[in-house]
């Protein structure tokens, strides 16, 4: 396992050289997006919000971001699960140039199949205090805030040296929970052999 502190916006060098279990922190331009972004971009044919334009880190997450006279305030941040954008990872990473995804869990062989042709990897958190990052995270500015609402919004964000992030999905194919399943499958077939039952055993369906 190595440690990173990367920069944004990212080279391709920054993040071919990563592999699974690295831990990285960021640094630099970044910008969020959830379902409704993704819906507003890739369904409904609306162009990609212009003040995210030249920034390759997307953060699944909904901050919760408050308006004051000195400008934005950022309450509370806390990634979101990025399997649950599936639908839209590969034609993310394809179209809005990106070398980073940061999320919790992970993403689909769909997301990841375009990850190591176009170079961009998923990074998950080693945390879940989301309040100790708000120090490391600056609010520029938000995109389509009237259009989907604050917590959907396109925010701009600069990071200093925001993390830990583990990676999980590398360029070169390699996936950390893939890792994990399979060996978790290995030892449930080794238990079910040293307690004699078959592996065609399902658990009891209740309702």
């Amino acid at each position: 396992m190595a440690v990173y502190h990367l920069s944004a916006p990212l080279a391709e060098d920054d993040v071919t050289k990563l592999r699974v279990g690295d831990v990285v922190y960021l640094s630099g331009g970044a910008f969020t997006c959830r379902s409704r972004l993704h819906r507003w971009v890739f369904d409904d044919g609306h162009p990609f919000p212009a003040g995210a334009a030249g920034r390759n880190v997307l953060i699944h997450v909904g901050p919760i971001v408050q308006k004051r006279a000195d400008g934005w305030k950022l309450i509370s941040f806390m990634p979101t699960s990025s399997i649950r954008f599936e639908k839209w990872g590969a034609r993310s990473v394809d179209s809005w140039g990106l070398r980073m995804i940061v999320g919790k869990t992970t993403m689909g062989p769909g997301t990841m199949e375009m990850m190591a042709r176009k170079k961009c990897v998923h990074v998950s958190p080693q945390c879940v205090a989301p309040n100790l990052w708000i120090d490391s995270i600056r609010v520029d500015g938000v995109d389509l805030l009237g259009e989907l609402g604050s917590i959907e919004a396109a925010w701009h964000m600069t990071l200093s040296d925001l993390g830990p992030f583990v990676v999980d999905i590398d360029c070169g194919g390699g996936s950390l929970y893939g890792a994990r399943e399979a060996e978790v499958d290995l030892n449930k077939r080794k238990a079910l052999a040293e307690l004699g039952i078959g592996e065609d055993f399902r658990y009891t369906k209740l309702y």
